[in-house]
């Protein structure tokens, strides 16, 4: 118990933080959005891009942490945390097509230039800047603790290099008059979102697959489980995510041959190590006695005996 309450207790800071972050990145991706139209930098325009993609990112991780405290209905018993993975999907597809159209308007600002202009440019990106260090600085204490918040301050930390390109881009202009550099910091930015979506798309599909997750070792869970006192083997071993960082896990314990009631610390210490050691909240399990693989389980015979009495 205290275990998950100290869980909620991070997860509420965290919630804050995100929603904090959540707020300052929206903000300033819609200030990069009216500079670049302002300025005409296909560039600060390819970065408020990138934001969104940031927004994107903590909203899903938000909505993560909210929708944990949901719970499930009749239809929908494992709740409603595939949700996000839905939403991670059609906007990973969508930051795709996105990227491509930047890149195909930096290839014609590269054969017929578009004068930017460069200070309006610089400070805008200089504002983006601070935006994403106060997101990161706001995130950095729960991505040490929190797999799902650390992707969010990753997302972040993608965009505060793609920031620092832009600044780089409207200096370059600023000095040298070398509009060439805009475009090309575009198509530099856009293969970033590509790459970030591409990871997202990746990650979504991986778990709309129900594949095990990638930091997940199921042969070390595997041992743990048999090396429960009363446990000699097991089987029919399943671990999948229903959402980012949120997992589920079935299997089958082979036993001793006993009574069910005897069984109970068996099932407790199971779902306890998989908890606190692997972080897996949904756990199915069955019991097997070993004598049931012959058919002569004495629980089998005892639901022989009362069905025939």
């Amino acid at each position: 118990m205290l275990s998950m309450e100290h869980g909620h207790h991070h997860r509420g800071g965290s919630t804050r933080m995100l929603m904090y972050a959540l707020a300052i990145t929206a903000a300033f991706a819609l200030v990069e959005l009216v500079g670049g139209l302002l300025s005409g930098s296909l560039a600060l325009l390819s970065d408020a891009g990138h934001m969104f993609t940031d927004v994107l990112a903590l909203g899903l991780s938000l909505g993560a942490a909210l929708v944990a405290t949901q719970t499930a209905t009749e239809r929908h018993t494992f709740g409603f945390h595939r949700v996000e993975i839905l939403v991670a999907l059609v906007n990973g597809i969508a930051l795709v097509g996105i990227s491509i159209i930047i890149m195909y308007e930096a290839i014609g600002r590269l054969y017929d230039p578009v004068v930017v202009d460069a200070p309006v440019m610089l400070l805008v990106a200089l504002v983006g800047l601070g935006a994403n260090l106060i997101g990161m600085r706001l995130l950095s204490h729960g991505s040490k603790e929190n797999l799902n918040v650390r992707g969010a301050f990753l997302h972040m930390m993608g965009d505060l290099l793609s920031s620092v390109g832009v600044i780089v881009a409207a200096l370059i202009i600023y000095l040298f008059g070398w509009q060439a550099a805009d475009p090309l910091i575009s198509i530099a930015i856009a293969l970033i979102i590509i790459f970030g979506a591409y990871r997202l798309v990746s990650q979504a599909v991986s778990i709309l697959l129900e594949a095990v997750p990638r930091d997940v070792d199921l042969h070390e869970i595997q041992t743990s489980l048999r090396d429960l006192d009363g446990v000699f083997a097991v089987h029919h071993l399943h671990v999948w995510a229903l959402s980012s960082g949120v997992y589920a896990l079935s299997a089958h314990l082979v036993v001793n041959d006993k009574m069910v009631s005897a069984c109970s610390p068996i099932l407790v210490s199971a779902e306890e190590m998989l908890f606190e050691r692997y972080h897996i909240v949904h756990t199915t399990l069955q019991l097997e006695c070993e004598a049931q693989l012959l058919g002569t389980c004495k629980i089998e015979q005892g639901k022989r005996e009362d069905h025939a009495i």
